[in-house]
């Protein structure tokens, strides 16, 4: 349920960018979340159209890029997603260690 507050606050951060450029209502919010950042995306768009109402996000769509989690081998140095059970590079059999790609959250653009 933390998904609440965050989708208040992206609301309001759009609402105040309506503002600043003289838009009576926002057409589209394009967000990136990572699979770990620790937020459903899924949960924000449920949130979103009930939060939205009477503010000039209510008749706006809301774009959820997901980004799934990347390990980056400590042998080869290449990028690759993980295979449930092992940390294990499938281009050279080394070994996958955590990187930041999957925890994004962020508002990418808003369209007025």
């Amino acid at each position: 349920m933390h998904e609440y507050p965050i989708t208040q606050r992206i609301i309001e951060i759009a609402g105040e960018y309506a503002e600043k450029h003289h838009a009576g209502e926002i057409k589209i919010i394009n967000l990136v979340v990572g699979d770990t950042c620790g937020y459903v995306a899924s949960s924000i768009e449920l949130y979103f159209d009930i939060i939205a109402e009477g503010t000039p996000c209510e008749k706006a769509k809301l774009h959820i890029k997901r980004v799934t989690p990347e390990l980056k081998c400590s042998t080869c140095g290449k990028l690759f997603v993980r295979k449930p059970y092992t940390f294990e590079c499938p281009f050279c059999k080394g070994e996958g260690r955590p990187t930041d790609i999957g925890q994004e959250f962020y508002i990418k653009s808003i369209e007025v």
